[in-house]
């Protein structure tokens, strides 16, 4: 059996390969809801032999959407649609997964297809919040009202509620969306966190919201079950976040109930020069499993099976995340199987094609 596709157990949850579905926004929900394009695009991952299955980066506020058209879970009416869709994925064999998220300061903008910059007011954007009053970029232009005591108290109680929602949905893995530019990382960063109170300036400040955010989710999160964290385990800009932090932040999150890492990078400001080619954030999945002694996924270009084969028989990482390669490629585990030398159990509605 190729490593890749031997099961994975975390808690009480086993995967039945190494093999995820990343987080990907569709901007294809009403009010955070989500509706039949989110039923049809996660199922047809899990039907195509997924192990997890993470729904898109689903805000734990109205104001923490990155557009009008992200799906969230800031009220009891978001769990049905989600339990729905959570019910048929592990129907079909996926761990049905969930990623947390607030935009911060880069909330409110255009979905990719519509401009992708910020909303003004009377065309359906928001006022945002960040550690700081910087904003993003000349495309994300609004400057954010820098969150007071109060303000991060009722983010941290967000987060708390949408995991029990998502508890109560059904789903079996839980992620907190600490990457990319979003709220989490930018406390995190030194680039776009400017404080200079107990959530800014040294390292023990700025992690320390995340921190508390974690022990907020983990209070409400099931023992039984995974809770996971994406770092931007770089800024790749001097003076930035940097791998050497994200492995002691690592530690501390494992201390706190934490059980992997989903390692990406990037993301904090626009004019960061990322060397993007296959794999390339493999290296930081690898050095924080070893260094931190936490289990890790790697995610970012992986698109050939035996790439993704050679990661976890390399034990680099304990899961390879694909995001790009399934929206090209629903049934890609199935077709990566057969590359390696196996076949997988095809659903007996596909049997003859399999």
């Amino acid at each position: 059996m190729p490593p890749l596709f031997s099961p994975f157990p975390l808690r009480s949850v086993t995967l039945r390969n190494r093999i995820g579905v990343s987080p990907m926004c569709m901007y294809s929900a009403t009010d955070g809801l989500m509706n039949d394009w989110h039923l049809v695009h996660l199922g047809a991952r899990a039907v195509g032999g997924a192990g997890l299955v993470i729904v898109e980066a689903t805000a734990v506020s109205p104001e923490g959407r990155i557009t009008p058209d992200d799906a969230g879970l800031w009220s009891d009416a978001h769990v049905e649609p989600l339990a729905r869709i959570n019910r048929f994925m592990k129907a079909h064999g996926a761990v049905p997964g969930m990623q947390l998220a607030h935009a911060g300061r880069k909330a409110g903008a255009a979905s990719p297809w519509k401009g992708s910059g910020h909303l003004a007011d009377e065309a359906g954007g928001w006022a945002t919040l960040a550690p700081s009053a910087v904003a993003f970029s000349a495309g994300l232009h609004r400057v954010p009202a820098a969150m007071t005591p109060a303000d991060i108290t009722r983010v941290q109680a967000d987060f708390a509620a949408a995991a029990r929602r998502s508890l109560a949905a059904g789903t079996e893995w839980m992620e907190i969306h600490a990457a990319h530019g979003y709220l989490n990382h930018q406390f995190l960063s030194p680039l776009s966190n400017h404080r200079t109170d107990a959530y800014g300036g040294g390292f023990e400040n700025r992690i320390r919201f995340l921190l508390e955010t974690t022990r907020a989710v983990r209070a409400v999160w099931s023992e039984r079950l995974p809770l996971t964290v994406r770092l931007s385990c770089t800024d790749w800009v001097e003076g930035g976040w940097d791998i050497e932090q994200s492995v002691e932040l690592s530690r501390r999150l494992k201390a706190e109930g934490v059980d992997l890492i989903d390692c990406s990078s990037g993301g904090a400001v626009p004019d960061a020069k990322i060397p993007a080619a296959p794999g390339y954030q493999v290296p930081f999945a690898a050095q924080i499993r070893r260094e931190a002694g936490i289990a890790t996924a790697a995610v970012g270009l992986i698109t050939a099976p035996a790439q993704a084969e050679a990661i976890v028989r390399e034990e680099q990482a304990d899961v390879v995340l694909l995001a790009r390669e399934f929206l090209r490629d629903a049934y890609w585990p199935a077709h990566a199987a057969k590359a390696l030398g196996i076949s997988l159990s095809a659903p007996p509605q596909y049997a003859r094609a399999w």
